[in-house]
């Protein structure tokens, strides 16, 4: 399937019932927000930094430790609307978009950094798919590639959303459902199936 055009985003976001729209909300400004094939996405105020001095290594063998590890090594925060978060060059944050989104069964997306800010060096949404039937915010993981600190607001526009129509009737039953902010990393069902190619 093509990538939905202007034209058919609209379409969406007005379609009547529930489970046939997409939703994204707050739209702060609706025309602005939708461009020729993407609609533009903020940051929001909640984050997650890491703590690299707290420890060495970050080891997905570790098991039943994995958790306590990540939330040694994670730490989330919440900043005021017009306070400045620096991110320095080489650094991760969690991040996640300031709307709340709503993805019919039919429709996916993908999560693609505005050029103006990759121009800066900074890469938005390392794991940029989202799909069909997901609700929530959207979790950016949001890294300084640059050379020099990057300062972002909360409320900005951060990325953009691209989308294509989905077919067949699957939809997203992942780990991280109808989130409203950055979520640590979740590898407790991951390891199970991990578990035979770590060391014995």
């Amino acid at each position: 399937m093509g990538v939905l055009s202007r034209e058919h985003i609209k379409k969406y976001l007005s379609k009547t019932k529930n489970e046939d729209r997409l939703t994204i909300t707050p739209l702060l400004d609706y025309d602005k927000a939708i461009n020729a094939s993407s609609i533009d996405v903020r940051l929001g105020n909640e984050f997650i930094i890491m703590k690299q001095q707290s420890f060495s290594v970050l080891d997905v063998s570790e098991g039943d430790k994995l958790k306590n590890t990540i939330e040694k090594y994670q730490k989330k925060i919440i900043i005021d609307y017009n306070t400045r978060f620096i991110l320095h060059p080489n650094n991760l944050i969690i991040g996640s978009t300031f709307e709340y989104i709503g993805l019919p069964k039919d429709l996916m997306c993908y999560v693609i950094g505005k050029s103006s800010w990759g121009r800066m060096g900074l890469i938005i949404a390392t794991a940029t798919k989202v799909d069909p039937g997901f609700k929530g915010s959207i979790t950016l993981e949001i890294i300084n590639g640059g050379q020099i600190p990057i300062v972002l607001y909360p409320g900005i526009p951060i990325a953009q959303l691209v989308f294509h129509e989905a077919t067949g009737t699957d939809e997203y039953d992942g780990n991280y459902k109808y989130p409203t902010g950055p979520n640590f990393p979740d590898f407790s069902q991951k390891y199970e199936e991990w578990k035979y190619w770590f060391p014995q």
